[in-house]
């Protein structure tokens, strides 16, 4: 068990957290890495080993600083970055190039000629114009580039609308009508600078019903057979995406495999039946990596209990450490850590220190009397909140922890009120 309790303390992946906020000070983001290696066992082994040429890219936008980005280089997997930030991270971590692919809809040149310039494994391709920028670039440094066209497939998935990709209404991708795909394919096809490999999709996030990655297979499949109606050509790499629902509070996470191995089925038997060989596959995963293998701890201050309306509970953080409850009305739980085990006795509204009234955590979380000074472990915080965090009302960015089997090791420090005026000129 990565979260246990033992004489009323909260303990993750063998670490005392109530000794790791005395320790490191709160807000503190804590992660299990027995449980962000685990995940990548479980892709390697229902994925990876399972069905030949597959790739797992993890969506370093979930968590990546460069210990996570250390640690998928050691679990050798792919890394999916989506901005110039995310991929010098990449390759300062030592991730080989060939292992990087850029996604984005509005990539920057000079992101796109970094991206050129290392020579990464894949650019996705996510705008009409983006692709002639590519081959000036490509021309101007004497290489090549290997790249995917991002689509929209145009399916509706059931999640917020702020993190469904999907649809036709989407920022994201390129539109599936005929004249406007096809002659980006061409393109693609017919440059001297391009290696075109095939296409990308990806439907939306926290997921539970893969039926949404299942209509959108079918409509890139019948894109594969325009593609070699019109061209002859044969697509050397599908990419699925990733988009798998986790655990928050009570939802019911399904496996890895309940998403791939239907994809997988559909996909064999598509292309056995053309008589011609399988692409490459590839999956990008991000939060169902990061998202449970991570905790926050605060320290609870100020309560204000407004009779026959609700208690507030104050922390030492906020929407500056999370701000996915403000943004989509996300949903988390849970306990007070050093009274983890004790009756819970109250229903409270857990608030940030932020000066918005929307700094809410938790609505109506049910808890142990709630005191001065208590520890507050709220759970599956690892995607979103640390690359999100801001600086909003002049707040701290809390460092971050890894913890394994007993032992833990601060692989981001805290920001200092230094750190914070650092690059202000008077």
């Amino acid at each position: 068990m990565i979260r246990e309790i033992r004489d009323n303390i909260l303990y993750f992946d063998g670490c005392n957290t109530v000794e790791l906020a005395q320790k490191y000070g709160t807000p503190l983001y804590v992660y299990s890495e027995t449980d962000l290696r685990g995940r990548f066992a479980e892709l390697r082994q229902g994925f990876i080993e399972k069905y030949p040429r597959t790739r797992v890219a993890y969506a370093a936008k979930a968590f990546f600083p460069l210990a996570m980005a250390k640690l998928v280089k050691e679990e050798n997997m792919c890394v999916d970055v989506v901005s110039g930030g995310e991929l010098y991270t990449a390759i300062k971590a030592g991730l080989p190039a060939e292992q990087i692919e850029f996604n984005g809809n509005n990539k920057s040149r000079t992101e796109l000629e970094m991206a050129v310039e290392y020579g990464i494994g894949r650019i996705i391709v996510d705008g009409l114009d983006e692709l002639s920028i590519i081959e000036e670039v490509c021309k101007e440094k004497g290489k090549t580039a290997k790249v995917l066209l991002r689509v929209t497939p145009g399916v509706k998935s059931s999640s917020h609308d702020y993190i469904v990709t999907g649809k036709k209404d989407s920022k994201f991708g390129i539109p599936l009508d005929d004249e406007v795909i096809l002659p980006q394919v061409k393109a693609a096809i017919d440059s001297s600078v391009i290696d075109f490999y095939g296409i990308h999709f990806h439907v939306g996030s926290q997921l539970f019903d893969n039926d949404s990655h299942l209509q959108a297979l079918d409509i890139i499949l019948k894109l594969a057979d325009k593609i070699r109606e019109n061209f002859q050509y044969e697509l050397k790499e599908i990419n699925l995406g990733g988009g798998f629902g986790v655990t928050y509070v009570a939802e019911e996470r399904k496996s890895f495999s309940y998403f791939i191995d239907p994809m997988m089925e559909r996909i064999e038997a598509y292309y056995q039946e053309k008589g011609v060989e399988r692409p490459n596959v590839v999956i990008e995963p991000g939060r169902s990596i990061a998202a449970e293998a991570g905790i926050t701890l605060y320290t609870i201050g100020t309560q204000k209990d407004i009779k026959g309306i609700r208690k507030y509970v104050s922390v030492d953080g906020g929407m500056t450490d999370n701000i996915r409850p403000a943004l989509y009305q996300a949903e988390y739980t849970g306990v007070i850590a050093n009274k983890a085990d004790a009756p819970k006795e109250q229903v409270v509204t857990v608030c940030g220190k932020c000066c918005e009234s929307g700094d809410i955590l938790i609505d109506n979380l049910s808890i142990a009397l709630p005191e001065r000074g208590d520890v507050l472990a709220v759970f599956s915080t690892g995607a979103y909140g640390y690359t999100m965090a801001s600086n909003y009302n002049k707040n701290l960015i809390p460092g971050v922890v890894f913890v394994r089997e007993g032992k833990d090791r601060l692989v981001v420090k805290p920001q200092t009120f230094e750190d914070l005026l650092r690059n202000e000129m008077e």
